[in-house]
Protein backbone atom coordinates (compact mmCIF):
# COMPACT_ATOMS: atom_id res chain seq x y z
CA UNK A 1 0.00 0.00 0.00
CA UNK A 2 3.05 2.29 0.17
CA UNK A 3 2.60 3.21 -3.52
CA UNK A 4 -0.90 4.61 -2.91
CA UNK A 5 -0.34 8.33 -2.53
CA UNK A 6 -3.50 10.42 -2.85
CA UNK A 7 -1.49 13.63 -3.21
CA UNK A 8 -1.16 13.22 -6.99
CA UNK A 9 -4.66 11.91 -7.73
CA UNK A 10 -6.36 13.78 -10.59
CA UNK A 11 -9.33 15.29 -8.75
CA UNK A 12 -10.88 16.77 -11.91
CA UNK A 13 -11.27 13.36 -13.53
CA UNK A 14 -12.69 11.96 -10.31
CA UNK A 15 -15.33 14.71 -10.24
CA UNK A 16 -16.31 13.97 -13.86
CA UNK A 17 -16.32 10.22 -13.23
CA UNK A 18 -18.41 10.32 -10.05
CA UNK A 19 -20.83 12.86 -11.53
CA UNK A 20 -21.49 10.50 -14.44
CA UNK A 21 -22.06 7.66 -11.96
CA UNK A 22 -24.65 9.75 -10.07
CA UNK A 23 -26.38 10.70 -13.34
CA UNK A 24 -26.40 7.01 -14.35
CA UNK A 25 -28.10 5.93 -11.13
CA UNK A 26 -30.75 8.67 -11.35
CA UNK A 27 -31.40 7.96 -15.04
CA UNK A 28 -31.74 4.21 -14.48
CA UNK A 29 -34.37 4.71 -11.78
CA UNK A 30 -36.48 6.51 -14.40
CA UNK A 31 -35.58 4.55 -17.54
CA UNK A 32 -35.72 1.05 -16.02
CA UNK A 33 -39.52 0.82 -15.74
CA UNK A 34 -39.82 -1.88 -18.41
CA UNK A 35 -37.32 -4.02 -16.49
CA UNK A 36 -39.32 -3.46 -13.30
CA UNK A 37 -42.49 -4.71 -15.00
CA UNK A 38 -40.65 -7.66 -16.52
CA UNK A 39 -38.95 -8.81 -13.32
CA UNK A 40 -41.65 -7.72 -10.85
CA UNK A 41 -39.01 -5.94 -8.76
CA UNK A 42 -38.62 -2.23 -8.16
CA UNK A 43 -35.01 -2.20 -6.99
CA UNK A 44 -33.64 -5.42 -8.49
CA UNK A 45 -32.74 -4.20 -12.02
CA UNK A 46 -31.33 -0.91 -10.74
CA UNK A 47 -29.41 -2.43 -7.85
CA UNK A 48 -27.61 -4.87 -10.12
CA UNK A 49 -26.32 -1.95 -12.21
CA UNK A 50 -25.41 0.04 -9.09
CA UNK A 51 -23.28 -2.92 -7.98
CA UNK A 52 -21.44 -2.84 -11.32
CA UNK A 53 -20.93 0.92 -10.97
CA UNK A 54 -19.59 0.59 -7.42
CA UNK A 55 -17.29 -2.20 -8.58
CA UNK A 56 -16.15 0.07 -11.41
CA UNK A 57 -15.28 2.85 -8.94
CA UNK A 58 -13.16 0.43 -6.90
CA UNK A 59 -11.41 -0.86 -10.03
CA UNK A 60 -10.71 2.69 -11.27
CA UNK A 61 -9.34 3.66 -7.85
CA UNK A 62 -6.71 0.91 -7.85
CA UNK A 63 -5.86 1.12 -11.57
CA UNK A 64 -4.87 4.78 -11.15
CA UNK A 65 -1.87 3.62 -9.09
CA UNK A 66 -0.61 1.14 -11.73
CA UNK A 67 2.47 2.34 -13.70
CA UNK A 68 1.64 3.06 -17.34
CA UNK A 69 4.38 0.68 -18.55
CA UNK A 70 2.47 -2.23 -16.99
CA UNK A 71 -0.77 -0.99 -18.54
CA UNK A 72 0.82 -0.94 -21.99
CA UNK A 73 2.21 -4.45 -21.52
CA UNK A 74 -1.16 -5.68 -20.32
CA UNK A 75 -2.79 -4.17 -23.42
CA UNK A 76 -1.07 -6.74 -25.66
CA UNK A 77 -2.26 -9.64 -23.49
CA UNK A 78 -5.81 -8.28 -23.32
CA UNK A 79 -5.89 -7.75 -27.09
CA UNK A 80 -4.90 -11.37 -27.69
CA UNK A 81 -7.62 -12.64 -25.34
CA UNK A 82 -10.30 -10.38 -26.82
CA UNK A 83 -9.37 -11.34 -30.41
CA UNK A 84 -9.61 -15.03 -29.52
CA UNK A 85 -13.10 -14.44 -28.10
CA UNK A 86 -14.21 -12.31 -31.07
CA UNK A 87 -13.11 -14.86 -33.67
CA UNK A 88 -14.73 -17.63 -31.64
CA UNK A 89 -18.04 -15.75 -31.81
CA UNK A 90 -17.63 -15.12 -35.54
CA UNK A 91 -16.76 -18.74 -36.38
CA UNK A 92 -19.10 -20.45 -33.91
CA UNK A 93 -22.12 -18.11 -33.51
CA UNK A 94 -24.41 -20.96 -32.48
CA UNK A 95 -22.14 -22.32 -29.76
CA UNK A 96 -23.56 -22.70 -26.27
CA UNK A 97 -20.87 -20.26 -25.12
CA UNK A 98 -22.21 -17.50 -27.39
CA UNK A 99 -25.20 -15.47 -26.22
CA UNK A 100 -27.49 -13.87 -28.82
CA UNK A 101 -29.48 -10.81 -27.69
CA UNK A 102 -31.84 -8.85 -29.97
CA UNK A 103 -30.63 -10.87 -32.95
CA UNK A 104 -26.95 -10.03 -32.42
CA UNK A 105 -24.30 -12.52 -31.29
CA UNK A 106 -21.87 -10.32 -29.36
CA UNK A 107 -21.53 -11.93 -25.95
CA UNK A 108 -19.47 -14.77 -24.51
CA UNK A 109 -21.42 -16.75 -21.94
CA UNK A 110 -19.71 -18.68 -19.15
CA UNK A 111 -22.36 -20.13 -16.85
CA UNK A 112 -24.57 -17.25 -15.73
CA UNK A 113 -21.84 -14.69 -16.51
CA UNK A 114 -21.80 -12.90 -19.89
CA UNK A 115 -19.43 -10.29 -21.25
CA UNK A 116 -18.93 -8.45 -24.53
CA UNK A 117 -15.42 -9.05 -26.01
CA UNK A 118 -15.73 -6.05 -28.34
CA UNK A 119 -15.54 -3.73 -25.31
CA UNK A 120 -12.27 -5.37 -24.25
CA UNK A 121 -11.00 -5.19 -27.83
CA UNK A 122 -11.68 -1.43 -28.11
CA UNK A 123 -9.79 -0.74 -24.91
CA UNK A 124 -6.81 -2.99 -25.63
CA UNK A 125 -6.44 -1.95 -29.28
CA UNK A 126 -6.17 1.73 -28.33
CA UNK A 127 -3.48 0.89 -25.76
CA UNK A 128 -1.50 -1.20 -28.27
CA UNK A 129 -1.87 1.34 -31.11
CA UNK A 130 -0.62 4.11 -28.81
CA UNK A 131 2.40 2.03 -27.79
CA UNK A 132 3.31 1.21 -31.41
CA UNK A 133 2.87 4.77 -32.70
CA UNK A 134 5.09 6.07 -29.89
CA UNK A 135 7.97 4.05 -31.38
CA UNK A 136 7.97 6.10 -34.59
CA UNK A 137 11.33 7.89 -34.86
CA UNK A 138 12.17 7.96 -38.57
CA UNK A 139 10.36 8.11 -41.92
CA UNK A 140 10.88 4.37 -42.28
CA UNK A 141 9.26 3.86 -38.88
CA UNK A 142 6.19 5.79 -40.03
CA UNK A 143 5.63 3.35 -42.88
CA UNK A 144 6.41 0.31 -40.75
CA UNK A 145 4.11 1.15 -37.86
CA UNK A 146 1.37 2.45 -40.14
CA UNK A 147 1.04 -1.02 -41.64
CA UNK A 148 1.38 -2.67 -38.24
CA UNK A 149 -1.42 -0.57 -36.74
CA UNK A 150 -3.53 -0.88 -39.90
CA UNK A 151 -3.24 -4.66 -39.80
CA UNK A 152 -4.13 -4.88 -36.11
CA UNK A 153 -7.09 -2.54 -36.59
CA UNK A 154 -8.37 -4.58 -39.53
CA UNK A 155 -7.92 -7.86 -37.64
CA UNK A 156 -9.87 -6.42 -34.70
CA UNK A 157 -12.59 -4.65 -36.70
CA UNK A 158 -13.41 -7.69 -38.89
CA UNK A 159 -14.97 -9.93 -36.20
CA UNK A 160 -16.54 -6.92 -34.46
CA UNK A 161 -18.16 -5.90 -37.75
CA UNK A 162 -20.06 -9.17 -38.03
CA UNK A 163 -22.07 -8.31 -34.93
CA UNK A 164 -21.85 -4.53 -34.69
CA UNK A 165 -20.83 -2.47 -37.70
CA UNK A 166 -21.06 0.87 -35.87
CA UNK A 167 -18.52 -0.25 -33.24
CA UNK A 168 -16.07 -1.29 -35.96
CA UNK A 169 -16.49 2.03 -37.79
CA UNK A 170 -16.12 3.99 -34.54
CA UNK A 171 -12.96 2.09 -33.61
CA UNK A 172 -11.52 2.71 -37.07
CA UNK A 173 -12.27 6.42 -36.73
CA UNK A 174 -10.44 6.62 -33.40
CA UNK A 175 -7.38 4.92 -34.89
CA UNK A 176 -7.44 7.47 -37.75
CA UNK A 177 -7.43 10.29 -35.19
CA UNK A 178 -4.52 8.64 -33.38
CA UNK A 179 -2.60 8.48 -36.68
CA UNK A 180 -3.24 12.20 -37.04
CA UNK A 181 -1.98 12.88 -33.51
CA UNK A 182 1.12 10.77 -34.22
CA UNK A 183 1.70 12.87 -37.37
CA UNK A 184 1.72 10.02 -39.83
CA UNK A 185 1.85 11.17 -43.49
CA UNK A 186 -1.45 12.41 -44.90
CA UNK A 187 -1.11 10.09 -47.89
CA UNK A 188 -1.48 7.11 -45.54
CA UNK A 189 -4.47 8.57 -43.70
CA UNK A 190 -6.37 9.80 -46.77
CA UNK A 191 -5.75 6.61 -48.76
CA UNK A 192 -7.09 4.54 -45.84
CA UNK A 193 -10.20 6.72 -45.57
CA UNK A 194 -10.81 6.48 -49.34
CA UNK A 195 -10.51 2.70 -49.42
CA UNK A 196 -12.73 2.30 -46.32
CA UNK A 197 -15.45 4.54 -47.81
CA UNK A 198 -15.33 2.65 -51.12
CA UNK A 199 -15.65 -0.70 -49.34
CA UNK A 200 -18.60 0.52 -47.24
CA UNK A 201 -20.40 1.98 -50.27
CA UNK A 202 -19.75 -1.17 -52.31
CA UNK A 203 -21.00 -3.33 -49.44
CA UNK A 204 -24.13 -1.21 -49.12
CA UNK A 205 -24.90 -1.46 -52.84
CA UNK A 206 -24.39 -5.23 -52.90
CA UNK A 207 -26.67 -5.82 -49.91
CA UNK A 208 -29.27 -3.25 -51.00
CA UNK A 209 -29.71 -4.46 -54.57
CA UNK A 210 -28.71 -8.09 -54.12
CA UNK A 211 -30.64 -8.91 -50.95
CA UNK A 212 -32.90 -6.19 -49.52
CA UNK A 213 -34.72 -5.30 -52.74
CA UNK A 214 -34.81 -8.94 -53.78
CA UNK A 215 -36.27 -9.88 -50.37
CA UNK A 216 -33.53 -12.45 -49.91
CA UNK A 217 -31.97 -13.52 -46.64
CA UNK A 218 -28.22 -13.26 -46.21
CA UNK A 219 -26.31 -16.09 -44.55
CA UNK A 220 -22.83 -16.40 -43.10
CA UNK A 221 -21.05 -14.13 -40.61
CA UNK A 222 -22.38 -10.98 -42.29
CA UNK A 223 -26.04 -11.98 -42.08
CA UNK A 224 -26.80 -8.80 -40.10
CA UNK A 225 -25.78 -6.66 -43.08
CA UNK A 226 -29.40 -6.73 -44.23
CA UNK A 227 -30.40 -5.20 -40.88
CA UNK A 228 -27.77 -2.44 -41.18
CA UNK A 229 -28.85 -1.50 -44.71
CA UNK A 230 -32.51 -1.60 -43.65
CA UNK A 231 -31.84 0.89 -40.84
CA UNK A 232 -30.14 3.28 -43.25
CA UNK A 233 -33.03 2.92 -45.72
CA UNK A 234 -35.52 3.64 -42.92
CA UNK A 235 -33.80 6.95 -42.12
CA UNK A 236 -34.00 8.11 -45.75
CA UNK A 237 -37.61 6.93 -46.14
CA UNK A 238 -38.67 8.87 -43.04
CA UNK A 239 -37.22 12.10 -44.46
CA UNK A 240 -39.14 11.56 -47.72
CA UNK A 241 -42.41 10.59 -46.03
CA UNK A 242 -45.13 13.19 -45.50
CA UNK A 243 -45.87 13.86 -41.82
CA UNK A 244 -49.59 13.31 -42.33
CA UNK A 245 -48.93 9.85 -43.77
CA UNK A 246 -46.32 8.74 -41.23
CA UNK A 247 -47.02 5.36 -39.64
CA UNK A 248 -45.31 3.66 -36.71
CA UNK A 249 -44.08 0.19 -37.65
CA UNK A 250 -41.98 -2.47 -35.97
CA UNK A 251 -38.91 -1.12 -37.79
CA UNK A 252 -39.26 2.51 -36.70
CA UNK A 253 -41.02 1.98 -33.36
CA UNK A 254 -38.04 2.72 -31.09
CA UNK A 255 -36.93 5.78 -33.05
CA UNK A 256 -40.47 7.12 -33.15
CA UNK A 257 -41.08 6.78 -29.40
CA UNK A 258 -37.65 8.28 -28.69
CA UNK A 259 -38.54 11.31 -30.83
CA UNK A 260 -41.79 11.71 -28.87
CA UNK A 261 -39.80 11.65 -25.61
CA UNK A 262 -37.40 14.30 -26.92
CA UNK A 263 -40.31 16.44 -28.11
CA UNK A 264 -41.99 16.26 -24.68
CA UNK A 265 -38.73 17.28 -23.00
CA UNK A 266 -38.40 20.21 -25.38
CA UNK A 267 -41.55 21.87 -24.07
CA UNK A 268 -39.61 23.19 -21.07
CA UNK A 269 -35.90 23.97 -20.56
CA UNK A 270 -36.00 21.59 -17.58
CA UNK A 271 -38.18 18.89 -19.21
CA UNK A 272 -40.98 17.16 -17.34
CA UNK A 273 -38.67 16.73 -14.31
CA UNK A 274 -37.18 13.44 -13.00
CA UNK A 275 -39.61 10.58 -12.45
CA UNK A 276 -42.34 12.02 -14.70
CA UNK A 277 -41.40 10.39 -18.00
CA UNK A 278 -44.32 8.92 -19.93
CA UNK A 279 -42.45 7.35 -22.83
CA UNK A 280 -40.17 5.20 -20.66
CA UNK A 281 -42.99 2.64 -20.41
CA UNK A 282 -43.24 2.37 -24.20
CA UNK A 283 -39.57 2.53 -25.23
CA UNK A 284 -38.13 -1.03 -25.14
CA UNK A 285 -34.48 0.04 -24.85
CA UNK A 286 -35.10 3.09 -22.65
CA UNK A 287 -32.51 1.85 -20.16
CA UNK A 288 -29.87 1.07 -22.81
CA UNK A 289 -29.35 2.55 -26.27
CA UNK A 290 -32.09 5.19 -25.90
CA UNK A 291 -31.54 6.32 -22.33
CA UNK A 292 -30.51 9.78 -23.54
CA UNK A 293 -34.02 10.30 -24.97
CA UNK A 294 -35.48 9.73 -21.48
CA UNK A 295 -32.91 12.10 -19.98
CA UNK A 296 -33.95 14.78 -22.46
CA UNK A 297 -37.62 14.16 -21.69
CA UNK A 298 -37.14 14.47 -17.93
CA UNK A 299 -34.40 17.12 -17.76
CA UNK A 300 -34.94 19.04 -21.01
CA UNK A 301 -32.28 20.96 -22.90
CA UNK A 302 -30.56 21.93 -19.64
CA UNK A 303 -30.00 18.30 -18.64
CA UNK A 304 -28.94 17.35 -22.16
CA UNK A 305 -26.37 20.15 -22.36
CA UNK A 306 -25.05 19.31 -18.90
CA UNK A 307 -24.49 15.69 -19.88
CA UNK A 308 -22.83 16.73 -23.14
CA UNK A 309 -20.60 19.08 -21.17
CA UNK A 310 -19.41 16.20 -18.95
CA UNK A 311 -18.31 14.08 -21.91
CA UNK A 312 -16.70 16.99 -23.77
CA UNK A 313 -14.92 18.00 -20.54
CA UNK A 314 -13.30 14.54 -20.51
CA UNK A 315 -11.74 15.25 -23.90
CA UNK A 316 -10.71 18.81 -23.03
CA UNK A 317 -9.12 17.62 -19.78
CA UNK A 318 -7.22 14.96 -21.76
CA UNK A 319 -5.96 17.63 -24.18
CA UNK A 320 -4.87 19.84 -21.31
CA UNK A 321 -3.05 17.16 -19.36
CA UNK A 322 -1.54 15.54 -22.48
CA UNK A 323 0.24 18.79 -23.30
CA UNK A 324 2.20 18.37 -20.06
CA UNK A 325 3.13 14.70 -20.46
CA UNK A 326 6.74 13.69 -20.89
CA UNK A 327 5.71 10.17 -21.98
CA UNK A 328 4.62 10.26 -25.65
CA UNK A 329 3.07 6.76 -25.54
CA UNK A 330 1.06 7.72 -22.45
CA UNK A 331 -0.16 10.89 -24.16
CA UNK A 332 -1.40 8.96 -27.20
CA UNK A 333 -3.05 6.38 -24.96
CA UNK A 334 -4.89 9.03 -22.93
CA UNK A 335 -6.06 10.88 -26.03
CA UNK A 336 -7.22 7.66 -27.69
CA UNK A 337 -9.25 6.59 -24.65
CA UNK A 338 -10.74 10.07 -24.17
CA UNK A 339 -11.66 10.27 -27.86
CA UNK A 340 -13.37 6.87 -27.68
CA UNK A 341 -15.46 7.89 -24.65
CA UNK A 342 -16.47 11.25 -26.10
CA UNK A 343 -17.15 10.09 -29.66
CA UNK A 344 -19.17 7.08 -28.50
CA UNK A 345 -21.24 9.33 -26.25
CA UNK A 346 -21.94 11.79 -29.07
CA UNK A 347 -22.94 8.98 -31.46
CA UNK A 348 -25.29 7.49 -28.86
CA UNK A 349 -26.86 10.91 -28.24
CA UNK A 350 -27.34 11.58 -31.96
CA UNK A 351 -29.10 8.25 -32.45
CA UNK A 352 -31.37 8.84 -29.44
CA UNK A 353 -32.61 12.16 -30.83
CA UNK A 354 -33.11 10.79 -34.36
CA UNK A 355 -30.03 12.22 -36.07
CA UNK A 356 -28.70 8.86 -37.22
CA UNK A 357 -29.59 5.21 -37.81
CA UNK A 358 -29.80 2.78 -34.89
CA UNK A 359 -26.25 1.77 -33.96
CA UNK A 360 -26.53 -0.04 -30.64
CA UNK A 361 -23.88 2.22 -29.07
CA UNK A 362 -24.46 2.58 -25.30
CA UNK A 363 -24.03 5.91 -23.56
CA UNK A 364 -20.76 5.36 -21.63
CA UNK A 365 -21.39 4.69 -17.93
CA UNK A 366 -25.05 5.81 -18.26
CA UNK A 367 -26.63 3.00 -20.28
CA UNK A 368 -27.37 -0.21 -18.42
CA UNK A 369 -24.79 -2.94 -18.99
CA UNK A 370 -22.27 -4.60 -16.72
CA UNK A 371 -19.41 -5.02 -19.22
CA UNK A 372 -19.80 -1.46 -20.47
CA UNK A 373 -19.81 0.01 -16.94
CA UNK A 374 -16.70 -1.92 -15.87
CA UNK A 375 -14.72 -1.20 -19.05
CA UNK A 376 -15.64 2.51 -18.97
CA UNK A 377 -14.40 2.61 -15.38
CA UNK A 378 -11.14 1.03 -16.57
CA UNK A 379 -10.86 3.82 -19.17
CA UNK A 380 -11.06 6.40 -16.38
CA UNK A 381 -8.64 4.43 -14.21
CA UNK A 382 -6.00 4.30 -16.96
CA UNK A 383 -6.38 7.99 -17.81
CA UNK A 384 -6.05 8.90 -14.13
CA UNK A 385 -3.04 6.55 -13.75
CA UNK A 386 -1.15 8.41 -16.47
CA UNK A 387 -2.13 11.79 -15.04
CA UNK A 388 -0.97 10.77 -11.55
CA UNK A 389 2.29 9.36 -12.89
CA UNK A 390 3.10 12.52 -14.80
CA UNK A 391 2.31 14.71 -11.78
CA UNK A 392 4.69 12.64 -9.66
CA UNK A 393 7.38 12.89 -12.35
CA UNK A 394 6.96 16.67 -12.61
CA UNK A 395 7.22 16.99 -8.83
CA UNK A 396 10.41 14.91 -8.72
CA UNK A 397 11.97 17.02 -11.50
CA UNK A 398 11.05 20.26 -9.73
CA UNK A 399 12.43 18.94 -6.44
CA UNK A 400 15.70 17.93 -8.11
CA UNK A 401 16.07 21.32 -9.76
CA UNK A 402 15.32 23.13 -6.52
CA UNK A 403 17.80 20.97 -4.60
CA UNK A 404 20.52 21.52 -7.20
CA UNK A 405 20.02 25.26 -6.87
CA UNK A 406 20.32 25.08 -3.10
CA UNK A 407 23.45 22.90 -3.27
CA UNK A 408 25.15 25.02 -5.92
CA UNK A 409 28.20 26.91 -4.57
CA UNK A 410 27.82 30.61 -4.11
CA UNK A 411 30.41 32.52 -6.13
CA UNK A 412 31.18 36.05 -5.11
CA UNK A 413 33.15 38.45 -7.21
CA UNK A 414 35.63 40.67 -5.39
Amino acid sequence: MKHINLKYVDKTYWVLFLTLVVVAIIALFSAGSTLVYERHSVLGPVMSQIIFLMLGIIIAFFIQFVPSMYIRAGGYVLLGVSLACLYFIMLFPHSSMVATINGASRWIKIGSFTFQPSELAKLSLIIVIADLLARVKTEEDKKKYFFWTLGLTGATALPIMTGNLSTAVLLGGIVLLMWFLARLPWKYILSTISIAVLLLVAGYMIVEFGYVRQHRKMGGPFSRAVTWVGRIDDIFSEHRQDAAEFKITDDNYQRSIAKVAVALGGKSPFGVLPGNSKERDFLPQAFADYIFAIIVEELGIVGALFLMFLYIAILFRACLTSSRFGDYAAMLMVMGLALMLTCQALVSMMVAVGLGPVTGQPLPLISRGGTSAIITSVYFGIIMAVSREQKELAQRVNTTIQKSKEDAPVITLE
